[in-house]
């Protein structure tokens, strides 16, 4: 029971500061789970990633849920879930409430704008976290290099991405096994 108090404190805590979404939540996730409280390895982090973005939904409630799950089990993942829910909750039901008195407000304008700047360093930071993760050899930096072109420069989906990419990895990146 413990460990669950723990773990939802440690996930609430996350959800309620991070802005940005899930991307921007990466170094926060990976410091407290995988540097502070030792839950998880960085490559055991790495690869809950992988599966959190290879699956429908938002990766911050992906992450959180495979997290919990693997720190306690089905009742980590539920307590995983609502930690990382709650905030996003209450602060949306807050602005709800009171948005209307605070939308012209030039401060609360100037504390956004600042919050923006700000997210897509974060975001950039968890590119940066899982690159150092990667195996690092060629077909990896080739499959970064085309699934970044194309992103950029062709107008295909995202996912037609990740699926692409997964089913070349299936087959090219695989380990040998014996």
């Amino acid at each position: 029971m413990k460990k669950l108090i723990e773990l939802f404190i440690s996930i609430f805590k996350i959800g309620a500061f991070t802005f940005g979404g899930g991307y921007a939540m990466i170094p926060l996730i990976e410091e407290e789970v995988v540097k502070n409280k030792g839950w998880l390895s960085k490559e055991e982090f790495v690869d809950i990633l992988v599966v959190a973005q290879s699956l429908p939904g938002a990766l911050a409630v992906n992450t959180s849920v495979f997290l919990g799950y693997k720190i306690s089990g089905i009742f980590g993942a539920i307590t995983a879930l609502l930690a990382v829910v709650l905030p996003s909750f209450f602060i949306i039901l807050l602005i709800a409430m009171f948005f209307m008195q605070f939308r012209s407000n030039y401060y609360v304008n100037a504390a956004f704008k600042g919050i923006t700047a700000a997210v897509p360093i974060l975001v950039l930071i968890g590119a940066v976290s899982l690159a150092k993760g990667l195996e690092k050899n060629s077909r990896t930096v080739i499959t970064i290099i085309i699934s970044l072109v194309v992103l950029m420069f062709f107008d295909i989906h995202p996912v037609i991405v990740i699926i692409i990419s997964g089913v070349y990895g299936a087959i090219f990146l695989r380990k040998r096994v014996n």
